[in-house]
């Protein structure tokens, strides 16, 4: 008779952990009784009726997955690995346990086949330079796909995109040739800055000839403040001009005398 009691308390206690649930803030309990669905419940305590329910938790955090790199050809014939990381969460739990067999693993495989079409539908410059629409569109389709699952896709982001080496070759040589180019035009610019410039002085100092006198000193005054062993000094041809009329003058006037003579 104690061995009895015994197994029927011990019984009783099985049965009675076996009907008792406690669930955390981020769960739910999807119920099903005799097969049928009852509902979802939670968080806190849930209580079963034993052998006739069965509840399938389900977690309502967001989650994190990482898509697996894709080998994918673009538009414009070029192949890439790409990879992306995908957030969504669970905003209806009987949807996701009654609608589909397991969301982790379909949501996975519709991240997947739609990254792949996606790319495929892009060329390589508008991949690595429009990555936010591409994650917006990759985010929009996925969202689309698995709102019937209960499951809310809030995120997608392509996080790596693994070029041909051949490609990274030929993508540094047109960034190496881009820099000469604005190297040359900046160049230019600056050529054609410095000749208006220099035209603007020149024609200042034709209207101010004092103006070339102060540029003079200035300069003398620079080339001194040099420690050098030797100093030239720019004599404008203007100051010479008196002696060397003077001085042919004077060869026109001894050349006929020469030759009367």
């Amino acid at each position: 008779m104690p061995q009895f009691i015994i197994t029927l308390v011990v019984f009783l206690l099985l049965l009675l952990s076996s009907a008792i649930r406690i669930l955390k803030e981020y769960e739910r309990g999807v119920i099903f009784r005799l097969g049928r669905l009852v509902g979802s419940k939670g968080p806190g305590i849930i209580f079963l009726i034993p052998i006739v329910d069965r509840m399938v938790k389900v977690s309502l955090r967001t989650v994190v997955m990482d898509v697996p790199p894709q080998d994918v050809i673009t538009k414009d014939n070029v192949s890439v690995q790409v990879n992306a990381v995908l957030y969504f969460r669970v905003l209806n739990p009987e949807k996701c346990v009654v609608e589909v067999e397991n969301y982790l693993f379909a949501t996975s495989q519709l991240a997947q086949t739609t990254l792949r079409s996606v790319v495929g539908q892009v060329e390589l410059d508008d991949l690595l330079t429009e990555r936010d629409k591409i994650n917006a569109r990759l985010q929009e389709i996925i969202d689309q796909h698995s709102d019937p699952w209960g499951v809310k896709v809030s995120l997608v982001e392509v996080k790596h995109i693994d070029l041909p080496e051949e490609m990274k070759r030929a993508m540094a040589k047109q960034a190496e040739a881009e820099r000469e180019r604005r190297a040359k035009v900046i160049a230019a610019e600056g050529e054609f800055q410095a000749a208006d410039k220099l035209t603007q002085a020149a024609k200042i100092i034709d209207t101010s000839p004092s103006a070339l006198q102060l540029r003079f000193l200035q300069t003398l005054i620079e080339v001194s403040s040099e420690k050098n062993s030797t100093t030239i000094f720019p004599v404008p041809i203007d100051l010479f001009k008196p002696f060397i009329e003077k001085g042919l003058l004077d060869l026109l006037d001894k050349t006929p005398k020469s030759e009367n003579k």
